[in-house]
């Protein structure tokens, strides 16, 4: 999954594809690079980002959509909260929700989603949650997906349309965010697809000593190949190209494993 932030004020590329022409560029570039899905941005959703207003966020992304729509088959996801935007994202050829509220924000969003059939990105965030919140990362991730897929079931959406994002980086401290990586495999009893998003996060920085966060694909990377062993399915990357390599050598770890245990049985 590619990031295309049009948007002024993104962490890692704001204000990089912040016109119509220059974002489709990029995405088209990240397709041929190997990504399969593209996920359209109009709003920057780092700490201390100003929030920009229905209209604003759709006047950024749905001249995107339309426009990748008619030029690519790659899925199109709309990262938004709000469920308008959702629906005119998917009038315009959308073909997934990513919610970073994970369905808390907009009561909205569960009927949009349900509606059209939708694909749905529900993440998990402690904002809002401060009260309710675990002390165990992973205890959390259990509480709060149990919760919200219930409201996706009662809305009418259907299971094998969502996959679920344990939201690094969101409401987290760098311990929460290292304790999910080292027991990802636990969120395997979720029984749901994951899709992770590490791509240049200040954590990758912090460990690395790179404090600009185009320097952090090196960094990304690495823990790509480590959640893509763990289980993870779908990646939410910056640069393309340097992920897909890291998950092809993945990949070929993970095929050598299977191939030993056939030979061993």
């Amino acid at each position: 999954m590619a990031i295309v932030n049009v948007t002024p004020d993104s962490f890692s590329d704001g204000g990089v594809h912040d016109t119509v022409d220059a974002a489709v560029q990029h995405a088209l570039a990240c397709v041929e690079q190997g990504a399969a899905i593209l996920d359209i941005g109009g709003e920057s959703t780092r700490p201390g980002a100003v929030p920009v207003s229905p209209e604003e966020e759709q006047g950024r992304v749905l001249p995107v959509i339309r426009a990748l729509a008619q030029k690519t088959e790659a899925l199109i996801s709309i990262d938004t909260y709000r469920a308008n935007t959702a629906r005119l994202a998917l009038e315009a050829g959308a073909h997934i929700v990513n919610d970073v509220y994970g369905l808390r924000f907009d009561a909205a969003m569960a009927e949009v989603v349900a509606a059209t059939g939708a694909g749905l990105v529900m993440m998990h965030t402690g904002r809002g949650r401060e009260a309710e919140k675990l002390p165990d990362a992973v205890a959390d991730q259990f509480s709060f997906f149990e919760r919200q897929l219930s409201v996706a079931e009662q809305a009418g959406i259907k299971p094998d349309r969502i996959v679920l994002d344990p939201g690094f980086g969101f409401a987290k401290d760098r311990a929460e965010d290292f304790a999910l990586m080292a027991r990802f495999e636990e969120l395997k009893d979720l029984a749901m697809p994951l899709l992770v998003g590490t791509s240049r996060k200040r954590f990758i920085g912090h460990v690395t000593g790179r404090d600009a966060a185009g320097e952090r694909d090196v960094g990304t990377a690495a823990t790509t190949v480590a959640l893509r062993l763990a289980g993870a399915s779908i990646f939410r990357v910056h640069n393309v190209a340097v992920n897909r390599d890291a998950l092809r050598m993945a990949d070929a770890i993970l095929a050598a494993g299977r191939e030993h245990a056939e030979n061993v049985q």
